[in-house]
């Protein structure tokens, strides 16, 4: 095949691998194999393995291991010839579709965006690690081809340098034996562990080893008394067929026995295996299985305990057998699996060695499959690797997961942008990013970023977060911290507002009160204080409109109200004040006059109280502890009235507002709506609660007679066991 004289074995050892593949392979497939180790070959033909072996058998002996171990097919062994770094810069994604197909180009698209995932800084063993190679395999053949790959790394330990062949190990200890494990691939699972003992406890490896070997001549006598009585028996029934094996367990095996038996290798529980394999047609099976345990059990005595029948209830992988462990002589005892021909295929390989790759329902084969996977690496401690439930075809790609330029691993919500990254990475990196250096290439905070990115964030200490930041970050983080620090700018801006408001009307001498505010919040119609104070500062009210609208307030407050004459009337009912049935005396002998209880203070009976005039609304009553008495007093002292309260003949009740604190004890909510309605007979208006922490905010607002009948109620309140403060509310 190639003119250099230097590489007969490379050439031979190619033959081999086309030799293995024909029976299952199209002459086209054939052919662009061929093509498929020419590219290889220009590459590569010089590049040697810190061993001095030349790389391209490596690659040769990945693609036998894809053929012969796990009966895979011409796409997954053209893309063992094509997977490398040096095979990307030499030809593009879509050379290699052209050439060789769209399934060829999957794999090796998959499979080198797999081999790029960083792992300096990430344990196999994490969470994190298991999610991001799980949400970048999208076909199954990548996983399998990085199975062969492995496989072969770990056969030849002296091809790589220590680093890296420690990196090798910890892969396959943590990702790839529980993978063969569901996939039924037992062979290669026995193999990795092996090569992993041997790598991790070489001297206790040996030890084991060499147990074996001393005791081998002894294992054949013993294992063939143990057999013949079951070939006598089984020729006897002249309608089976049978083929019989043995085999030592494996060393990771034994020397797991070892460990959870406390024992030494001389006293290990069972060290032998031995499987009987029915040559039997498809529909007597299973029959022919239970015949052969009967045949067992009654030459040997069976420990019940150990019975495993994976016959009527198959493994997830889809393995099928039945295990039992008997007694031989010498109380040794022995597993004995019994399986089918077609069983023993899928056992040894795993259904590797259907999975074809076509359309129809074998594609959705292997999409149950990949999706097994997955359930392996989302819940690795599963031994049994119960599968979960999940529809075919849908990969978990609700996360994905971005480097920093330290090669940490960030999880980001699917559809995540560079802003959002940010806030991941700390709340002022968010504030401040203006961009990023998402794999080398500069984007700006929109950007979307997809699995596997290295993400660089840019900052500028001028830039602050933006409400139309909100329309397209989409981690819940980011967009709290964004609306967090826009109500803290929006409430400084509102403290601004309301400062520059206060000075304006003090320059105009003009009145500003907790009646003024409200008289503004309603006139431009915002939704409350903060809100009118924030639109000043941010100049969207006209001050010269708004100066004009509080003189026109000022106008009708000022009006010369001196005195009060019986012939003016209001617009609300008059009250007779010498009535004695009125409960308030308003100025000795003055009568026929409107009056009503003020809001900001909420009188009641029992407070100290005061008289103000008005025009628009009559007399307003207002407690002398009110937050505007002063200012009343100060500017319209000719306006205020003496008012006394008459002794209380009715039933009648007052407003008035409580609040409580303290902490959250259970049915603490109770206990108060207990005190209130039912000892004093309370009536509530409402009620509301707000708790966080374990401690509690709340607000009442009752129906009482006076303030002796308040004080009584507050402090019963105060009583209740969790309580720690209440109060009146001005």
């Amino acid at each position: 095949m190639f003119a250099d004289e230097k590489l007969p074995k490379i050439e031979e050892a190619f033959e081999k691998l086309l030799a293995s593949i024909k029976e299952n392979a199209s002459q086209e497939d054939i052919q662009k194999l061929k093509l498929a180790f020419q590219w290889a070959f220009e590459l590569f033909k010089d590049r040697k393995l810190p061993s001095g072996k030349s790389y391209l058998f490596h690659l040769i002996e990945v693609a036998e291991i894809a053929v012969r171990d796990m009966g895979l097919r011409s796409s997954t062994v053209i893309s063992a010839f094509l997977h490398s770094k040096e095979m990307r810069a030499t030809y593009t994604s879509e050379q290699i579709k052209s050439t060789f197909g769209n399934s060829v180009s999957i794999i090796v698209d998959g499979f080198n965006k797999v081999s790029e995932i960083r792992t300096e800084r990430i344990s196999f063993q994490s969470d994190n690690f298991r999610k991001l190679f799980l949400t970048m395999v999208e076909d199954i053949r990548v996983i399998l081809l990085k199975i062969a790959h492995r496989l072969h790394d770990l056969r030849n330990p002296d091809d790589y340098e220590p680093k890296k062949l420690e990196n090798f190990v910890q892969e396959v200890k943590f990702l790839y034996i529980p993978i063969v494990h569901r996939l039924g691939l037992y062979r290669i699972k026995a193999e990795f562990e092996e090569r992993v003992m041997k790598y991790e406890n070489p001297d206790i490896y040996q030890s084991i080893s060499d147990k074996i070997m001393a005791s081998k001549s002894k294992q054949e006598v013993f294992m063939q008394e143990f057999i013949q009585p079951i070939q006598r028996r089984i020729i006897m029934t002249q309608d089976m067929d049978c083929n019989i094996k043995w085999r030592t367990k494996s060393i990771p095996s034994i020397y797991a026995k070892m460990r959870s038996q406390n024992v030494e290798f001389e006293h290990v529980y069972d060290l032998f295996a031995i499987r009987i394999i029915s040559k039997s047609v498809p529909k007597k099976e299973k029959e022919d299985c239970w015949r052969i345990y009967s045949i067992v059990t009654d030459l040997y005595t069976p420990n019940p305990k150990r019975l495993r029948d994976w016959i009527t209830s198959p493994k997830a992988s889809g393995y099928e057998s039945l295990h039992t462990t008997v007694k031989a002589s010498d109380d040794k005892w022995v597993e004995v699996q019994i399986r089918s021909e077609r069983m023993d295929e899928i056992a040894e390989k795993g259904q590797a060695a259907h999975w074809q790759y076509k359309d129809g329902k074998q594609k959705r084969d292997t999409d149950d499959w990949l999706n097994q996977v997955r359930d392996i690496l989302e819940n690795p401690d599963q031994i049994n690797f119960e599968t979960h439930s999940k529809g075919v075809g849908q990969p978990v790609l609700d996360k994905i997961f971005i480097f920093t330029p330290n090669g940490d691993l960030k999880q980001l919500l699917q559809g995540s942008t560079v802003l959002d990254f940010a806030y991941e990475v700390h709340t002022k990196v968010g504030d401040t990013c203006n961009g990023a250096r998402v794999n080398n290439r500069i984007v700006p905070i929109r950007h979307v970023l997809h699995n596997g990115d290295k993400v660089e964030v840019i900052t500028n200490k001028k830039q602050a977060p933006k409400h139309d930041w909100l329309a397209f970050v989409n981690t819940e983080r980011a967009k709290s911290k964004i609306k967090r620090y826009l109500k803290e700018q929006e409430s400084k801006e509102a403290d601004f507002g309301r400062a520059l408001l206060t000075r304006k009307t003090k320059n105009w001498k003009l009145t500003f009160t907790d009646e003024t505010i409200n008289n503004l919040v309603k006139h431009y119609k915002s939704p409350n204080a903060m809100e009118f104070f924030h639109l000043i500062a941010t100049e969207k009210i006209d001050m010269v409109e708004l100066k004009k609208y509080l003189i026109s307030l000022e106008d009708v407050d000022n009006k010369d109200i001196r005195t009060l004459k019986p012939e003016e009337s209001f617009e609300y009912k008059t009250y007779n004040t010498d009535n004695p049935s009125d409960i308030l005396i308003i100025e000795e002998g003055l009568s026929n006059v409107n009056y009503k209880l003020s809001k900001c203070c909420n009188p009641i009976p029992g407070d100290a109280v005061f008289g103000f005039v008005t025009i628009s609304s009559g007399i307003t009553i207002h407690r002398k502890s009110c937050p505007n008495a002063k200012s009343l007093n100060e500017r319209y002292n000719y306006r205020l009235l003496d008012v006394k309260w008459r002794e209380a003949k009715d039933a009648s009740t007052f407003q008035t507002t409580i609040k409580l604190s303290g902490r959250d004890v259970l049915g603490l909510v109770g206990e108060i709506t207990k005190v209130i309605s039912g000892d004093l007979k309370v009536n509530m208006r409402s009620i509301s609660f707000d708790s966080r922490d374990g401690h509690f905010d709340g607000k009442i607002i009752v129906q009482i007679k006076d303030t002796d009948h308040l004080e009584q109620l507050i402090h019963k309140l105060g009583k209740i066991h969790g309580v720690e403060k209440v109060y009146r509310v001005d």
